[in-house]
């Protein structure tokens, strides 16, 4: 054998002869591929080495070893820590050195036969400990054989053994804070190859690294976190006593359940509790327990949140602990709707706790299932039976859809499918034509429930321990709350765009906030396509104009302000349909009763009323809208940050209490004048043509006649004024850049963001 080919050199330790097992064993190999590799590494170890500690031999064997293509291991050792000398001689070998053992476990059985990558290498390094000079330890290599028994890997081969796949510190650091933002393991790596400018795939440690490291993070105690967990609650509690909180411990002084509820979290359930989702389709793998999360959506069509409940056990008992705490968090109010994960313990528990409440599941659970439901049993047939299902999920009568369904299940041939069976058994918990008698706020459409699986993705991703995922949520809903109202506020200031002209549209988008009225308006714009045939006294039949028969049944009765639709989209949504919409047009109808605007969409500040001492309003009219004006962009200026909302706070309360010390005027009580509300007095709108203002007269008249009030007719003249009037003086020939009153301070319409 070359030299080159194998090295193998032993020296005895303290004059003494090697044993046979101390001695690494020679065999010849012909493999040129290894002799070329071996032959090109510089940094061999020879006899009489020194290092000074155990680690830096390691890491130059190791580094060694990579060069050739094989990693190492620690091995034999003579001594131990703290006894005597310590440990005197340490053994570094191939990873591949020795072989599998199987070990016989504690009840007789065999381990199973698991693969191994030990072939009995004979490479190895040895070192030993000489006598200390200056208090300083040495170590010398007394043993190296590099004979292995194996082929050696590539240089892009080795760096994938795990001995190489080191993550530094500082990744570390990166990596925990990725997590911590609710990256995926995917995410991370490629985030960190564009920070270090390698290629796809080449950094030092693979996905597999990075989520062994991560579950190393979430190595927990739970005796200790369930604890901890309780005690920050108490906190929380002590901190402000709104936050709610309840938990129950087992027979075995272990943590059973907990839930909680944030002051801000109950205030939102009190407005838009009406509709709740109750997803538990998430776990705490750390703590194998199950996660509960109750949402709803506000005004504005944004997610909140309204509580979070962990379950030992997915049974009946505990979903009616977490269904009666939650009712005492919200002060007993059972919401109308509830949506929910098919699960059977679910929904008994829901019957006993809530009875009143109607309970639905999600569709979007349910379409999720089909691939692996029927994918394979309809082959190429799938596409379309979903396309079909789809059709009968958003049918409106429930014989249309008991028809269509008997047609679907012969056509696919299901008629023995236990999934198809089970389907059709619960048809009246997901079919909308059994719910649209019932308001579920818009949540049961693809849109609203990808929102709502976003919220809860953003702190699920970075589950740790019990309180600091706590923590995090708590985090999150604060981060939710500001950010929601900063969007709310430009929502609010921005301008409504009018599609139709129509008063009945003007009138809604001065009620209703910019989600809601959206809804509205693709209802509004729809509404000229259908045809409406009166019937019968206050019924008619609204159909598409491509129809010849069939359409909806709507009743409308103006004297009782009653109106009512077949498809049942107001009770389902809170929004008036085209149908119902295309009859009010149809009959002069110009503005919509009050209870057909549900104070669930509409904009807080639209109730508001105003009452002025003044017999001249109209002088003043320009400075109170200014005045309206200058409050909102100032709630939009302070919400940036809490300094300056605390600053802002401070100037107003000095400015009311100014005020209030002014004396008031004096009048005659026949002479106060109530301020019709928003919902009168039309906010400033854009159309194709600019921007026009409009001012609709008492509701009531216009609903109890239900006729056109005379206009003056307008000629070409008239409306170019309209157009050039100031926006908040109502004087003509200037615009708002040229108003005084707009001009003074430096203000103009763009700066107070003018509705």
């Amino acid at each position: 054998m070359s030299e080159g080919t194998s090295l193998v050199i032993e020296s005895s330790e303290n004059g003494t002869d090697l044993s046979q097992d101390d001695v690494g064993t020679t065999g010849e190999t012909s493999d040129d591929t290894i002799l070329s590799r071996q032959t090109s590494v510089n940094l061999v170890p020879f006899i009489g080495q020194r290092f000074v500690s155990q680690e830096a031999a390691y890491e130059f064997y190791c580094s060694f070893g990579k060069q050739c293509g094989f990693s190492i291991r620690r091995h034999r050792t003579r001594g131990k820590d703290g006894v005597g000398r310590g440990i005197t001689r340490r053994d570094f070998t191939c990873h591949r050195a020795g072989y599998p053992q199987m070990k016989p476990s504690e009840d007789g059985k065999l381990q199973r036969n698991r693969k191994s990558s030990r072939c009995g290498c004979q490479a190895y390094m040895r070192i030993v400990k000489r006598a200390e000079f200056d208090h300083v330890p040495e170590w010398r290599v007394t043993g190296f054989s590099n004979n292995h028994n194996h082929e050696l890997l590539k240089s892009n081969e080795v760096c994938m053994l795990p001995t190489y796949c080191i993550i530094s510190p500082d990744d570390k650091s990166r990596i925990c804070l990725f997590a911590k933002a609710g990256m995926s393991v995917r995410q991370m790596l490629r985030l960190m190859e564009l920070e270090k400018g390698v290629k796809l795939g080449c950094l030092p440690f693979t996905e597999i690294d990075v989520r062994n490291l991560l579950q190393s993070f979430r190595n927990i105690d739970r005796d200790n976190d369930a604890i901890d967990l309780i005690s920050m609650c108490k906190k929380l509690k002590d901190e402000n006593p709104n936050f709610k909180y309840d938990f129950q411990i087992d027979g075995h002084n272990r943590l059973d359940h907990i839930a909680w509820s944030y002051a801000s979290s109950v205030q939102s359930y009190e407005a838009f509790g009406d509709a709740v989702i109750f997803d538990t389709t998430h776990r705490l793998d750390a703590y194998d327990m199950l996660l509960g999360i109750w949402l709803g959506v506000d005004n504005y069509g944004m997610t909140c949140f309204f509580g979070c409940v962990l379950l030992r056990d997915e049974n009946m008992q505990s979903f009616s602990w977490a269904l009666k705490t939650f009712l005492f968090f919200m002060k007993g109010k059972a919401p109308q709707t509830l949506l929910t994960d098919h699960n059977t313990w679910l929904k008994e528990s829901i019957v006993n706790e809530m009875p009143q409440t109607k309970h639905a599941f999600c569709i979007w659970h349910i379409i999720s299932k089909f691939s692996n439901w029927f994918s394979v049993l309809l082959g190429s047939r799938y596409d379309e039976w979903k396309t079909e299902f789809h059709h009968l999920y958003n049918i409106d009568v429930a014989d249309d859809f008991e028809e269509g369904w008997r047609d679907m299940v012969s056509k696919y041939g299901l008629q023995t499918n236990r999934h198809i069976i089970s389907l059709y058994a619960l048809r009246t918990f997901w079919a909308l034509a059994f719910l649209r008698h019932f308001f579920f706020a818009g949540m049961m459409n693809t849109f609203q429930a990808e929102l709502i699986n976003a919220f809860i993705q953003r702190f699920l991703s970075t589950q740790s321990q019990m309180d600091r995922f706590v923590h995090h949520l708590a985090d999150v809903v604060e981060f939710k709350d500001r950010a929601g109202a900063k969007q709310k506020m430009q929502q609010k200031m921005q301008k409504v765009c009018l599609k139709t002209g129509s008063p009945i549209e003007a009138h809604a988008a001065s009620v209703l906030t910019p989600y809601a009225f959206n809804k509205f308006q693709e209802e509004l714009v729809l509404a000229p396509q259908y045809a409406s045939v009166p019937i019968d006294d206050g019924c008619f039949q609204v159909r598409h104009h491509t129809q010849m028969d069939g359409g909806c049944k709507v009743i409308w009765l103006p004297c009782q302000e009653h109106i009512s639709c077949s498809c049942h989209q107001f009770e389902f949504s809170g929004i008036l349909c085209k149908h119902v919409l295309r009859v009010l047009s149809t009959n002069n109808c110009f503005q919509i009763p009050d209870e057909y605007l549900p104070s669930r969409w509409r904009d807080v500040s639209s109730s508001s009323t105003y009452t002025f001492q003044n017999t001249s309003m109209r002088e003043h009219s320009g400075k109170v809208q200014l005045l309206e004006s200058m409050a909102s962009a100032l709630v939009a200026e302070s919400v940036e940050t809490d300094e300056r909302l605390d600053s802002a706070c401070e100037q107003i309360a000095m400015v009311l209490s100014r005020i209030k010390g002014l004396p008031r005027p004096m009048h005659d009580t026949n002479d106060d004048y109530s301020c019709p509300s928003d919902a009168l007095i039309l906010q400033e709108v854009e159309d194709a043509d600019g921007i026009v203002s409009f001012t609709v007269g008492n509701p009531h008249d216009s609903i109890s006649t239900g006729k056109l009030k005379e206009r003056r007719p307008r000629d070409g003249l008239d409306i170019a004024r309209k157009r050039r009037a100031g926006s908040c003086c109502e004087q003509f020939g200037h615009d708002a850049s040229e108003c005084q009153l707009m001009g003074g301070d430096h203000l103009n319409g763009d700066a107070l963001g003018y509705l």
